[in-house]
């Protein structure tokens, strides 16, 4: 077995900050890759910011490595901590400095597909026996709490305001399971499962800016979600998704800090 590409889309939030989403696929494997925004400016990582240089610098690994999943993950994880040592100008601030990142990964493995995660990418499979998460379902309710107790419209300037800034860079201090440059903080995090899959199967890798569609603002389930890629495809529900952000620009219908966040999807279907 091995995947088929039907479709992809990477969509950055606003055009005049870099996306620092990423995803891709090989024969038998697949990856989404979400960088966490920065917190200040560049200079750790020279002139380019530390989520986009997370972004590239997983992207790259993943091209690259091959063999079972959790294998291959841990190439990935030394192959970014080497980067950073490599690339760094100076010590981090602090620790709200340093690069991360969420990611999703799958792989075909004898009649299974194996499923690696870190923090909040989502990934939808579609069997005979319907649709289920191979990753945990997404739950947005702290963050929205979060948004709320600063005020409304906190999300409508971004992570900008030097309130919310400063609050999150205090949440960015607290121990969280993601994929970092230190490659131990990383393995220990990741959680693998697996599911049987045929051919003919869907799957949807997703950032949390595009499954924000039937997470955040609740605009369908998970299942009509399905169905409607299927007869829509991935642009359509793009177009829905933007309009819905920007229809509440002010962030006060639904409490978040980016009016509009990178939303990157890949459907693949098992060849």
């Amino acid at each position: 077995m091995h995947f088929d590409l039907i479709q992809s889309l990477n969509l950055a939030g606003r055009a005049d900050v870099p996306n620092d989403d990423r995803i891709g696929c090989a024969s038998r494997h697949a990856w989404v890759i979400d960088g966490a925004t920065d917190l200040g400016p560049p200079g750790l990582l020279g002139e380019q910011g530390g989520a986009a240089w997370l972004a590239a610098a997983a992207q790259a690994a993943f091209v690259s490595a091959s063999g079972p999943l959790q294998s291959l993950c841990e190439q990935v994880f030394a192959t970014v901590a080497a980067a950073y040592e490599r690339d760094r100008r100076r010590e981090p601030v602090a620790g709200w400095e340093l690069p991360r990142a969420a990611f999703a990964a799958v792989a075909l493995e004898d009649d299974e597909v194996v499923c690696a995660h870190l923090a909040d990418c989502v990934v939808l499979h579609r069997s005979e026996h319907g649709i289920a998460f191979l990753t945990p379902e997404p739950d947005r309710e702290t963050e929205r709490a979060e948004a709320l107790a600063l005020g409304p419209g906190t999300g409508a300037h971004g992570v900008r305001t030097p309130a919310v800034q400063a609050d999150r860079r205090i949440a960015r201090e607290r121990p969280k399971a993601v994929l970092s440059v230190d490659a131990e903080v990383a393995r220990a995090g990741t959680v693998y499962t697996r599911a049987p899959v045929r051919r003919g199967d869907d799957l949807v890798l997703m950032s949390d800016g595009f499954a924000a569609l039937f997470d955040t603002y609740r605009a369908c389930t998970p299942h009509t979600f399905m169905t409607q890629l299927r007869e829509q495809g991935l642009a359509e529900l793009a177009l829905r998704l933007r309009q819905i952000e920007r229809d509440d620009a002010a962030c006060v219908r639904y409490p978040r800090f980016k009016m509009s966040d990178d939303a990157s999807a890949l459907w693949l279907r098992v060849g």
